[in-house]
């Protein structure tokens, strides 16, 4: 994470939204003892004379994908060195001018991603050799991007599952065991 990669924004931004969402979430709860949170509640006790309503957290799932949709427009930037009464200093621009300049919530980078379909001891990529992938997706899951144009292997797999369930009253459920085959994609 030492790189200014788009890779190590998304990280330091989901680590911190992480750290924020958990101190946040504390606090509301009451089980934090640096808060300087108070009672909701007015009125008598055991009363509920004024109801008070206020904003709650997202899901945290909702976060990540807020943070991968920032992660999929970050600004590439470049690093300018100009000389100030103070000395030497390093500002950051946009690197393509057509394109909008980033806010303060926007995720920037500055030096490009390593090649994470080789393995690199230097950057802790394990490559993509012999990962998982969706035959039938173009996303980023999809084995034509992921195995990097080095094609796919495919091995047949059974799988034990439960099913033919049925909720018997009152209340239990039960279950046969079925075996399920299911093809299994993976990189060269």
């Amino acid at each position: 994470l030492d790189k200014a990669t788009r890779e190590s924004a998304f990280v330091h931004a989901i680590a911190s939204a992480g750290v924020a969402f958990a101190v946040t979430r504390s606090c509301a709860e009451g089980t934090s003892t640096m808060c300087g949170c108070d009672s909701h509640h007015k009125g008598p006790p055991g009363s509920c004379e004024v109801k008070t309503c206020w904003w709650a957290q997202p899901d945290f799932r909702m976060l990540g994908d807020y943070l991968k949709d920032k992660y999929d427009s970050a600004s590439e930037m470049v690093v300018e060195k100009h000389r100030e009464s103070r000395g030497w200093v390093e500002t950051l621009r946009v690197k393509y001018a057509f394109f909008k300049h980033p806010t303060e919530r926007d995720l920037v980078y500055y030096e490009g991603s390593p090649n994470f379909c080789e393995p690199n001891s230097e950057t802790g990529s394990f490559g993509t050799r012999d990962r998982v992938c969706n035959v039938s997706s173009h996303g980023i899951e999809g084995c034509d991007l992921l195995c990097c144009g080095r094609g796919h292997n495919t091995r047949t797999e059974k799988r034990k599952e439960k099913c033919h369930c049925i909720f018997h009253w009152c209340c239990y459920v039960s279950c046969q065991e079925c075996v399920r085959v299911y093809d299994v994609h993976t990189c060269k």
